[in-house]
């Protein structure tokens, strides 16, 4: 009986034994740690707006809430990565993730497809090309409006988006160069800033304003102003920048296309003619090895005359259009490389304000259209 009540209370005695402040703290950073990363990875995260590729629809500044739920989450890619880093560690710019442990793409069941208008964060395409040669997962976050998805056909005639031969909506707050020509009278400086219009001066009496089909409308009703039109590039005109980079497209900026979006499922058939449109897309992000021998294509070593796509793409456009280096450089989307949908903005901050002006107190919970 004696030998039992000592082994007992010795039991007692060790389970009584508290955990130390520092055990504590680590136990609580740790959970803190996995939970944080969980629902970033999940179900929703936070991210801020750095340029103004999407004005005025979003500021540089706004601070917005992505769901992972909408259009399902991905799994991680490359799972090895330090907590809260997306590929570069502060202070040292090294590498925040490692490539030991690769995993395929997966995705979770979402609520809905990618649908046309939603603004989509994914990653930027072009990290796959060096100096990055960044895992998918791991490449550069934008944001932008989806115009297009698979199976569209997508162009742009003097500016205006055209989807399957019918003209896409247009984003209300969706800006665009235009040529202002005054009476030689100055503009009040002011009236200007207050429109948070970008203004450049060309000459004494020439302008270029970049702002809203709306402020447009506005401004040529002023009394010192006699013209007001956008500037567009004309058809035709090459532009190098302007995907495929192929000068056998004689396209532009703000005359594009036509250009069939791929779908999953979807057989193009492959020759001369379209060679340059999906080159990237098969070989880049489906993972093939293609080339051209003569008038042959050869996909993995084996010539062929056509290509069944694997995925879904999708066609990305920034509102600020002259001001957004988006799907006109650097053409389609893949599946793969979409992180979320974008809901609200939960915060903005304005760096030229001043004390309390700095916050943006009308955008604050402002859902995104």
């Amino acid at each position: 009986m004696n030998l039992n009540l000592k082994k007992s209370t010795a039991k007692d005695n060790k389970a009584k034994v508290k955990k130390s402040a520092g055990r504590e703290w680590f136990d609580a950073i740790v959970f803190a740690v996995i939970a944080a990363t969980l629902i970033r990875g999940l179900f929703i995260e936070a991210y801020t707006i750095p340029t103004g590729s999407m004005e005025k629809t979003l500021l540089v500044g706004d601070f917005l809430f992505v769901s992972k739920v909408n259009y399902g989450a991905r799994l991680p890619m490359t799972p090895v990565a330090f907590p809260f880093a997306h590929h570069t560690m502060p202070i040292t710019g090294t590498k925040a993730y490692s490539e030991v442990i690769k995993w395929d793409y997966r995705r979770l069941p979402g609520l809905s497809e990618v649908k046309r208008n939603d603004v989509v964060v994914f990653n930027y395409p072009m990290d796959a090309d060096a100096p990055f040669n960044r895992p998918v997962d791991k490449r550069e976050n934008y944001i932008k409006r989806c115009l297009a998805i698979g199976g569209d056909t997508v162009s742009i005639k003097d500016a205006r988006v055209y989807l399957n031969g019918k003209p896409a909506e247009i984003p209300q707050f969706g800006e665009k160069y235009y040529y202002v020509k005054s009476d030689g009278t100055d503009f009040n400086p002011q009236a200007i800033e207050d429109m948070n219009i970008e203004a450049q001066r060309s000459s004494s009496d020439e302008y270029i304003f970049n702002m809203t089909a709306e402020d447009a409308a506005v401004i040529k009703k002023w009394s010192n102003v006699k013209t007001v039109s956008p500037y567009i590039r004309p058809a035709g005109e090459f532009d190098s920048q302007i995907f495929p980079h192929d000068s056998q497209f004689k396209w532009n900026s703000d005359n594009f296309g036509p250009l069939i979006i791929p779908k999953k499922g979807w057989t193009v058939k492959l020759d001369s003619t379209n060679y340059a449109l999906y080159q990237r897309a098969i070989s880049v992000y489906e993972n093939n090895t293609i080339e051209r021998q003569g008038n042959d294509i050869l996909i993995n070593g084996k010539k062929t005359d056509s290509y069944t796509f694997k995925m879904n793409y999708y066609w990305m456009m920034g509102d600020n259009r002259d001001n957004s280096l988006d799907s006109r450089y650097w053409g389609f989307v893949p599946d793969d490389h979409i992180v979320g949908k974008a809901l609200f903005v939960w915060m903005s901050w304005d760096a030229n304000g001043s004390f309390l002006n700095k916050i943006r107190w009308s955008r604050i919970l402002d859902g995104i259209n």
